[in-house]
């Protein structure tokens, strides 16, 4: 009897150590939220065996993953995805298919060998997929701090961060209904298609009757909590009714609420949540499940391979891109410097794979190198390109997307 208790205390103490660790991470200028994977390495069965991991907190993590994402989707800026053109749209796409394929790519050469088993080949669009994020979190810092976040530049960073999170999900939803052995491309890009417009009837709905809510009961609790029933409901209608990620449902179901006048306050309200036990938790069990014992000599050095792929594949696409679009060289490498960071969205889907089984644990080590060192290289990196140029002046001329 006394065992059925014991999730309490194993939540106590991921709650502290990853409280402490994601502080001691922030004074050491990277995301918060390696502090608190770390922490799942340190009290799980990798070094303190002081927490296990369980069923339950597998079903808590996967709420936070799916409130997570909702926020993200709260987030975002539709009208800056209008807005900001097709070069941004350029330079985020390429941005995806670039690392997508080299990722792939990189995962083949160290595991594929001569196979063609299913598995191996979708597991090796996971490890790609995991490359087709960006968190522009900490390059948002360095460009405030040296001045440059509103020039062309840093605003091209951000709008094409924003196009990125977009088609970063449509292709794990792809390859995520690609789990089901009778799934055809075609019928997945089907169910795929079909559930986006269904999403969009449905969620223009939802948004009418949520202005109206607003309207009639502004700022009140009754609105995030209706807003969290949307965004689960969308979740398990994703996941069960189209075989698709339930966290692509989440995120839809924020963007549709975006442009609502209490978009903020339903975020405050539901980011209390997240961030003081489901967040946690959540980054938590990624470090709970990351196995380092299997950590051999192969995968050491699938570990350099795929972190200098993750930094090249962004630099080359995005800045590449960039050049195309008429972006000058120095310019057009700030863009991919930028563009190279990974965050939270990287862990999302290493998670999502994890529980579809097409992703190895011994992984997560690698993914959890990967958004250490961007973190840390990613603003070394621009201010040394921004150390030669003019200072920035007061206000930066307005952005023009015309070619």
């Amino acid at each position: 009897m006394t065992d059925s208790y014991s999730i309490l205390k194993d939540i106590a103490i991921i709650l502290v150590a990853a409280k402490l660790c994601g502080l001691l991470a922030r004074r050491c200028k990277v995301p918060s939220v390696v502090g608190e994977i770390i922490a799942g390495l340190l009290v799980g069965p990798c070094v303190l065996h002081l927490v296990a991991p369980s069923d339950f907190l597998s079903q808590m993590a996967e709420i936070g993953v799916v409130l997570l994402m909702f926020t993200a989707g709260l987030e975002s800026d539709t009208k800056e995805i209008v807005r900001s053109g097709p070069k941004a749209l350029a330079i985020a796409t390429a941005g995806v298919i670039l690392p997508l394929v080299m990722g792939a790519g990189i995962f083949m050469l160290f595991y594929g060998g001569a196979s063609t088993e299913r598995n191996l080949f979708y597991e090796a669009l996971f490890v790609g997929c995991i490359l087709t994020a960006t968190s522009v979190s900490i390059t948002v810092e360095a460009l405030k701090e040296l001045g440059r976040l509103k020039e062309r530049v840093g605003t091209t960073i951000l709008s094409a961060a924003i196009i990125d999170d977009v088609l970063g999900i449509i292709v794990l939803t792809i390859i995520s209904g690609l789990k089901d052995p009778s799934s055809s491309l075609w019928a997945v890009g089907l169910r795929t298609l079909l559930f986006f417009l269904i999403s969009g009837v449905v969620g223009y709905g939802m948004y009418r009757v949520f202005v109206w809510l607003d309207a009639k009961y502004p700022k009140t609790r009754r609105i995030s909590i209706l807003a969290l029933a949307f965004c689960l409901a969308m979740a398990y209608v994703a996941e069960r009714y189209f075989g698709i990620a339930d966290i692509t449902g989440a995120y839809l179901a924020g963007v549709i609420l975006s442009n609502l006048d209490d978009a903020p306050y339903i975020e405050g309200k539901l980011d209390i949540n997240s961030y003081t036990i489901f967040g946690p938790v959540f980054f938590a069990s990624i470090g709970l499940s990351t196995d380092v014992g299997q950590m051999d000599t192969r995968l050491l050095l699938f570990t350099v391979a795929f972190l200098v792929v993750a930094l090249i594949s962004k630099i080359l696409g995005c800045g590449g891109m960039a050049r195309l679009c008429g972006f000058s060289n120095k310019d057009s490498l700030k863009i991919g410097m930028g563009m190279m960071n990974r965050g939270e969205v990287a862990l999302i889907v290493a998670q999502k794979g994890l529980l579809l089984g097409l992703l190895n644990p011994m992984f997560f080590a690698s993914v959890i190198i990967l958004i250490l060192v961007s973190a840390i290289v990613t603003p070394i990196f621009l201010k040394l390109l921004y150390h030669k140029d003019p200072p920035p002046r007061l206000e930066a001329d307005p952005v023009s997307w015309e070619p």
